[in-house]
């Protein structure tokens, strides 16, 4: 019998397959989409034919391709063409990078940003629609601030929205009001949705070019497989997907997360999408806010402003109504819970869903999970919910204020990323991309280095975990979160040849490089569909 040739052999002295907690030498020999085999050159060798394509790739790092599990996919092809606000000290430092921005794109109709946050500003004191005003006087610009829960408006982009001082607030949404009862240019959590459907309403072309731009980029990290969580219907472009698809042109595995609040559409959407490629995963919704605009719900009031504790984005009742009806209908679930009172509520609406339905392998999840009551840490491991999580949030928000407002006894249980995986909770990387850049190395860097937002500090040393288990939680994490464990996020003989090599040996560099590391290569269903040095020729 004739041994099948490869179209693709790649080779390097330092391997991470995901299986052991230290990279090895290896050769990986590929054919069509699947890993045909793997071990030393010489026992490859023999899959070698005048087709195969070889790469000796020395001392770089070859490991499972990244698997982002939590990203906004349109909002952040949209970021990747818009202004980033994150590194102005100053409400007048924005303003002269969003009236740069917005002379260089004068074919832009709306100026849309993101990323900017007071918590580092000179003042700390929130911006108003004033400062817009001045360089965009009859141009709308909506920017979000960086946890993407409430944006900053200019008076044109009210004017289009039809917000005035007599606009109510919709449900679980606030218009931020000045002393004299007049909008002042932030919205926050659903009154966002007043502003974005005029700055988001793209045309089909539209969403293509710029979702191709996001494929493009995604490739250059090394991130072949995404999950999409539900979050602005004005721009969701599932029928774009497809059409990627179809043509042959998906360079990452997409999951889809819909909204838990419509089971009968989600099922619908389930039946549609159901490839290797573009598939509906289970259902999300947001139970909380955030710490910073004292949205998140928290058992305990805040600290800083003891008349609140937040509240939930929908009745405690309803939530785990809608919970109990996917559960029984087989989905997946996954709440956005950043304050310890949602957390709470998102594991009792799973528990309580489990004792209704039966249990079952339903590998339910929580997003975030900021602020946690130590009482609820073990009940991940019992009730078999995943961690889903994103190590760089915490330096994204200033951490002074963010102590302020939670205070000093929950503050020792912030972002408990080793204690969760100690308690035998499964852990899942991401990085909420638009919120924070797609980058995946600069969340495994503050998963191991735990640095603060002040890049000196060490942020609850306990709470690091070693690069090997965040190496893991970024590949074999989402693919058991999405059922995939069998075919994604170790390299594997049978499985998909889903793979990136980066320029040097993670295991080798000093913690402080990690985040700067670049991708050699990265392979996509056993096709390249990034190669630096091609794309260094062609520049």
């Amino acid at each position: 019998m004739s041994q099948q040739k490869a179209d693709l052999i790649l080779t390097s002295n330092a391997v991470f397959t995901g299986l052991t907690d230290h990279p090895e030498p290896a050769s990986i020999a590929i054919a069509g989409n699947t890993i045909i085999a793997i071990g030393t050159e010489e026992e490859i060798n023999c899959y070698a034919g005048e087709q195969t394509k070889t790469y000796a790739f020395h001392d770089k790092l070859l490991m499972p391709g990244f698997h982002d599990f939590h990203l906004h996919i349109m909002q952040g092809a949209v970021a990747l063409g818009s202004v980033n606000l994150f590194a102005a000290r100053s409400e007048a430092e924005a303003v002269r990078m969003v009236e740069a921005f917005a002379a260089s794109k004068p074919e832009h109709p709306w100026i849309i940003g993101f990323t900017w946050d007071a918590g580092y500003w000179d003042t700390q004191q929130d911006p108003s629609r004033h400062s817009l005003d001045r360089i965009l006087p009859d141009r709308p610009a909506v920017l979000f601030h960086a946890e993407g829960h409430y944006a900053w408006v200019n008076s044109k982009a009210l004017e289009i929205a039809s917000i005035t001082r007599d606009t109510p607030n919709p449900p679980y949404g606030i218009i931020g009001k000045d002393e004299n009862g007049e909008p002042n240019g932030l919205v926050y959590e659903k009154a966002i949705g007043l502003v974005i459907r005029h700055a988001f309403n793209f045309t089909h072309e539209q969403k293509s070019e710029i979702f191709a731009n996001f494929l493009a980029h995604a490739a250059s990290l090394g991130v072949t497989a995404v999950h999409d969580l539900h979050a602005l219907k004005t721009i969701e472009a599932y029928d774009v997907f497809n059409q990627f698809e179809a043509n042959g042109e998906l360079t990452s595995r997409i999951h889809l997360w819909p909204a838990l609040d419509d089971l009968e559409k989600a099922k619908r959407l389930r039946a549609a999408y159901q490839s290797d490629k573009l598939r509906v995963s289970g259902l999300k919704q947001f139970i909380d806010g955030v710490i910073t605009s004292r949205t998140a719900y928290m058992l305990e009031p805040y600290a800083d402003q003891p008349d609140t504790r937040g509240e939930t984005s929908f009745p405690p009742e309803t939530i785990k109504k809608w919970v109990a009806a996917a559960d029984k209908d087989g989905f997946s679930i996954r709440f956005h819970a950043i304050g310890d009172g949602a957390i709470r509520l998102a594991l009792d609406a799973y528990e309580e869903a489990q004792q209704a339905n039966g249990k079952r392998d339903s590998r339910h999840a929580i997003e975030h999970i900021e602020v946690i009551h130590p009482d609820d840490i073990q009940r991940f491991h019992e009730l078999g919910v995943i961690a889903s999580m994103q190590p760089d949030h915490f330096a994204m928000s200033e951490r002074g204020v963010y102590t302020e407002r939670i205070g000093d006894e929950r503050e020792k249980h912030v972002f408990a990323i080793r204690t969760l995986q100690q308690a035998g909770a499964k852990l899942a990387f991401g990085t909420d991309f638009p919120i924070d850049v797609l980058n995946p190395l600069l969340q495994i860097y503050r998963a191991v280095t735990r640095i603060d937002s002040s890049g000196k500090t060490v942020w609850h040393p306990h709470e690091r975990i070693t690069l090997a288990d965040a190496l893991k939680a970024y590949t074999a994490g989402p693919a058991y979160g999405s059922f995939r464990e069998h075919e994604l996020g170790t390299l594997e003989a049978g499985k998909l040849a889903d793979i990136v090599v980066l320029e040097k040996n993670l295991f080798d560099v000093p913690e402080e490089d990690i985040p700067d590391v670049q991708v050699s290569l990265t392979v996509f269903d056993g096709k390249v569909v990034y190669d630096r040095e091609r794309v260094q020729t062609m520049e």
